[in-house]
């Protein structure tokens, strides 16, 4: 269920000082979960209805204890008509009664602190889950770039511990909350009927919590804050370690890699120390008030006691009451402490959760129902956001269905970022990308993405099976599975496994080869039966009598389906229609395999230097 219409001001980044620094009580963002336990309300109530039920049998027993030692010491029941009818319609012995009325309380409280402690929790999860799904959606909605400059393990660490952070809020701050509001209420209404000066000695310390909450929580609000960022860092540096392990030996470097853990961690340390050391002197505070209350009202109910202003009884269930309430003065604490911790999590989720993308569909945009038949540059310019350096100048040409063609050119010439425009992973600074003659805005991204089969030029297999990686997200028979993989040269090693289509890859696929990986990759985009097939240095890791039967499957079966690849190794686009050669972000030539060899420029160049055919270099080019 989503509820992403509930947005705060649009966030792009989880850089901390992005997200709200001001000083703040309990800040702003904790609040925002509301909305989300709305969409389940008979838990909401019955959490409320159940933990104000517990609170209410939890002091039951208290009072009718005071009104049984009076019964005791004067031989006399006392107290409200409607408990005196309770205990008498229990036993005719009052004794019995009030035993059995004390029972009955803890036996109530049991039953209704079990409902409540199950509603809050299952809240929680639920809560939990929806945010967990809108901060989800959030991230696979934004485009390519929103990556290029964030770490996976903070977005990680916010979709994991953040998340699990405000599941706690609702399953145990929540409740607490409720008992400590009803639990003070309750107390102060039925103290407040037997003796009003008692009640007065009671509560009146405890206005000086509110100052003292006011402090530690404006002191201890950015500690947290930044300690919940520490442990992204944690996180982000411990993902690259796990995903490196290979370049880290190769390299020696462990103990740098540990150096750099320890720096992160050390900076989680002290952020953490430097919150404990704000907590430790804040609960303390809070005793310090308790116990001159507590104190107070022991010296007082004994001089009121002794001056017969107050019974025994009375006095008995002021203490008793008065001692229950220590619990609720440190849940109060801990509360606080929490709320804190609560909202610089808040800060960080909802910071994913407000995130909008800025490519998106058109508010006019139709679907892509045809499939794709033409593709065209116009006069298209690009910069990569923050960025200065332009990457295409004037990139123009079309190429129709049944068309191949290929892009060549130097690492950084622009040739991946084509395919990255086409994908729509990036917007033009300007020109126009066209298909079938129109914008390619003009339709929607999921539309024009169904009619693609995109290869990248680093194949990512998910963890799983290889049928899992094949099939991904998408319907096909065993005979679509077969056919596809035949087609990318992939049938074979695949047949040859022990568990055949069923065998589990590894994560990243890190039990197959390059080459491997990237079969298995095309065969997955060959699967959608594409209009349109990008290839994205997708046969660099495969050697050429492979890329040669691959090719020719390829050429055999889509006749009617427009190909464009990249390439540095030229063989593999030596068969194109058309061959784009680029150079710093331009077209400075383009024909066919054998014009451009014949024009002896930048192509032939790298044709002589492939073939290995040096006789025709110059000394300058062979250097």
């Amino acid at each position: 269920m989503s509820r992403r219409s509930n947005r705060g001001p649009k966030v792009e980044s989880l850089a901390p000082e992005q997200l709200n620094e001001g000083r703040q009580v309990l800040g702003k963002q904790i609040w925002r979960i509301l909305p989300y336990a709305k969409a389940y309300p008979r838990r909401v109530l019955s959490g409320i209805f159940a933990n104000m039920a517990a609170r209410f049998f939890d002091l039951m027993p208290l009072v009718a204890i005071g009104f049984a030692v009076d019964y005791f010491t004067s031989d006399s029941m006392s107290g409200p008509q409607l408990i005196q009818d309770m205990v008498l319609g229990i036993s005719d012995n009052p004794a019995i009664g009030y035993g059995v009325l004390v029972f009955l309380g803890f036996f109530c409280l049991a039953v209704f602190q079990g409902i409540s402690e199950y509603s809050w929790q299952t809240l929680g999860y639920k809560i939990q889950h929806d945010l967990r799904m809108d901060a989800t959606r959030s991230l696979i909605a934004m485009e390519a770039s929103y990556y290029d400059s964030r770490q996976t393990g903070q977005i990680m660490s916010v979709l994991s511990s953040d998340v699990n952070q405000l599941e706690d809020i609702v399953s145990d701050s929540s409740t607490s909350i409720i008992r400590i509001i009803v639990t003070f209420a309750g107390a102060f209404f039925i103290l407040l009927s037997m003796s009003w000066k008692l009640a007065g000695i009671l509560f009146g310390p405890i206005v000086l919590i509110v100052p003292i909450v006011y402090w530690f929580t404006t002191s201890v609000q950015r500690k947290y804050r930044k300690q919940r960022e520490s442990t992204g860092d944690i996180h982000a540096v411990l993902e690259n370690l796990i995903s490196g392990i290979s370049v880290v030996q190769a390299y020696n470097a462990q103990d740098w890699e540990t150096a750099r853990v320890a720096r992160e961690s050390g900076s989680y340390r002290d952020q953490a120390m430097g919150a404990s050391k704000d907590r430790n002197r804040f609960v303390p505070m809070i005793y310090v008030i308790a116990g001159i209350a507590f104190g107070l009202l022991v010296t007082a109910g004994g001089y009121l006691a002794q001056n017969d202003e107050i019974s025994t009884g009375e006095l008995v269930t002021f203490l008793l009451i008065s001692t229950r309430m220590t619990m609720p003065m440190f849940i109060f604490g801990v509360l606080v402490n929490q709320l804190q911790r609560g909202e610089a999590a808040a800060s960080r989720v909802f910071a994913v959760v407000d995130l909008e993308p800025k490519i998106t569909d058109l508010e006019d945009a139709v679907e892509l129902e045809e499939d794709i038949v033409s593709v065209e540059f116009k006069d298209v310019h690009f910069t990569y956001p923050e960025t200065t350096v332009k990457v295409l100048s004037g990139i123009s040409f079309t190429a129709n269905g049944g068309d191949f063609i290929g892009i060549m050119g130097h690492t950084g010439a622009g040739k991946t970022t084509i395919l990255k425009l086409l994908m729509r992973y990036y917007l033009p600074d300007s020109g126009m990308v066209l298909i079938n003659g129109k914008p390619i805005s003009n339709y929607t991204l999921d539309s024009v993405r169904d009619k693609i089969g995109f290869v990248s030029q680093e194949p990512f297999l998910f963890y799983g099976s290889l049928k899992d990686n094949v099939i991904y997200n998408q319907e096909a028979t065993d005979e679509d599975l077969e056919t596809a993989l035949r087609l990318a040269g992939a049938w074979d090693f695949v047949d040859d496994l022990h568990n055949g289509i069923d065998t589990m890859v590894g994560d990243r696929g890190a039990k197959l080869s390059g080459g491997q990986r990237a079969r298995v990759s095309l065969a997955r985009a060959l699967l959608k039966q594409p209009s349109l097939l990008i290839l994205d240095e997708a046969s660099s890791a495969l050697d050429a009598e492979t890329e040669r039967r691959i090719q020719e499957n390829l050429l055999a079966s889509g006749s009617d389906r427009a190909t464009i690849a990249v390439a540095h190794r030229l063989s593999t686009i030596r068969n194109a229609n058309e061959i784009l050669s680029m150079v710093d972000g331009a077209v400075v030539e383009r024909g066919t395999h054998d014009e451009l060899v014949a024009a002896d420029g930048v192509y032939a160049s790298q044709w002589t230097i492939q073939t290995g055919d040096l006789a025709g270099l110059s000394p300058v080019e062979e250097s």
